[in-house]
């Protein structure tokens, strides 16, 4: 009797077992498995009284994804990485020169031509599915430490964002870019300071 006892309660436990251990899989399944498009970021410079506006092609999108510690905020341990060609900068105007200025060699263009590049070091849940993305950006070369920011948008009936939100700022004079003295061999009394983004980023 005693020994049916224990082997109920044995196979009682490897059933348990069994369902978590299936169930922690295909979380993990289905997490790995999601797919992250976003062809192209938003962005715009201050100078000035104005700001200049314009886009970029995204390279190299990539979003890890690890075992979440609830259920609230899925992408609490995620890696995050990206790159923009500035070759690809195209300015929301119809003047063509305002193409070039952007691409003019010494703002964000070097002799190497490489991408500007950011890759994410540390993410801070801030809220339900808002996150703060710290990370490495490189910029002519030169990396610097900068703070991003990611939402997930979802309905109230999705456990899963469809769509993620990147946005953020940094510093050009961290990089020592000075817009207006780059582009007009001038400075001007309210200096370019800020380069912002903003990506959409479908989820799928």
């Amino acid at each position: 009797m005693k020994n049916k006892i224990l082997m109920i309660i044995a196979l009682g436990a490897i059933v348990v077992f069994s369902g978590y251990t299936n169930r922690e899989s295909e979380r993990k399944k289905n997490e790995s498995s999601k797919v992250f498009e976003g062809n192209f970021m938003n962005l715009f410079v201050t100078h000035g009284h104005c700001s200049t506006p314009f886009s970029s092609t995204v390279n190299n999108l990539e979003i890890l994804l690890f075992k979440r510690k609830n259920q609230g905020n899925p992408l609490e341990n995620m890696k995050l990485s990206f790159a923009l060609d500035p070759e690809s900068f195209k300015v929301c105007s119809k003047e063509v020169d305002v193409n070039k200025t952007i691409k003019k060699p010494g703002v964000f263009i070097n002799e190497k031509k490489e991408q500007i590049t950011f890759t994410s070091t540390d993410v801070f849940t801030m809220g339900i599915d808002w996150y703060q993305v710290n990370g490495i950006m490189s910029i002519r070369g030169v990396e610097r430490e900068v703070k991003l920011f990611v939402s997930g948008i979802r309905s109230t009936t999705e456990i899963y964002p469809s769509f993620l939100i990147l946005e953020g700022r940094v510093n050009l004079f961290d990089w020592g870019i000075d817009y207006d003295k780059v582009v007009t061999g001038i400075s001007s009394t309210t200096s370019t300071k800020w380069m912002h983004f903003n990506m959409k980023i479908r989820v799928s």
